[in-house]
């Protein structure tokens, strides 16, 4: 679905993504994973070509993405960035069914199918209520889940995540994690997720891709990365692994 052979990122002459690979398949969530300026979202943006890659390739169901158009890639893929603050007087279903316009529709020209998307998208974000607010009167983390409830509408095949769940509470956290699983392993999608969260990668996470210094630091199974070695090479900090009491999925706790 998704491969990515041995690019290169340059800004200005400074190389912020070095030889970085990855073969992501259909159902699979990998989780990106690394320092502040180990360059996670400069790879999430490669994936969307909203960076050039300056040496290497990336590939999307066998077709290369610089052959792709804006409106094959938007219909492929969707994104949820870090920062959504929208000052615009819209409401929170009018930007959801902004989602469908890659399918080819018009503003104001929605058919019943994309309305049915939106709402069961809202439905399952648990934002059936807030079709009629707008989308500057919510919190952060309302907005959040705005934005992604406009990805699942998409119907895309292929999500990338940027934080996702940075602004909001453990209930909602797992509730969108638990989303992006579902939509992955029913529908055959595929996910790519950058988190700092070690233990919510470990529970949701396929695979793993720890990154550091614009390099593939390690990559494979949440236990086979997140280990004591590798987080202290990588973040500078010791920590605890046990296991999650409840899914016996490993857990990270930091040593102070």
């Amino acid at each position: 679905m998704v491969d990515v052979s041995q690019i290169w990122i340059r800004y200005d002459g400074r190389e912020v993504l070095r030889d970085v690979s990855l073969d992501l398949r259909a159902g699979k969530i990998l989780a990106l994973l690394g320092p502040n300026g180990a360059g996670k979202t400069t790879l999430i943006r490669a994936l969307n070509s909203a960076v050039d890659v300056s040496a290497g390739e990336i590939w999307i169901d066998g077709r290369r993405l610089t052959e792709l158009s804006r409106q094959e890639i938007a219909q492929r893929i969707a994104v949820v960035a870090q920062e959504n603050e929208t000052k615009f007087p819209v409401t929170v279903l009018e930007f959801v069914l902004a989602g469908r316009y890659a399918r080819g529709r018009s503003f104001g020209w929605e058919t019943n199918e994309d309305v049915a998307a939106a709402e069961k998208a809202l439905q399952d974000c648990d934002l059936a209520e807030y079709s009629d607010r707008f989308m500057n009167e919510l919190s952060g983390g309302e907005r959040q889940r705005v934005v992604l409830a406009r990805a699942l509408a998409t119907g895309a095949e292929i999500f990338l995540l940027d934080e996702p769940t940075a602004n909001l509470d453990l209930r909602h956290q797992a509730l969108m994690f638990n989303l992006v699983r579902e939509r992955c392993r029913e529908m055959g999608s595929a996910a790519v997720v950058i988190t700092h969260d070690l233990n919510l990668a470990s529970e949701f996470a396929d695979a793993v891709m720890l990154l550091k210094d614009g390099r593939v630091f390690a990559t494979g199974s949440p236990e086979s990365v997140l280990t004591e070695t590798n987080l202290r090479e990588v973040f500078g900090v010791r920590v605890l692994l046990d296991r999650n009491p409840a899914s016996r999925k490993l857990r990270v706790t930091s040593v102070y």
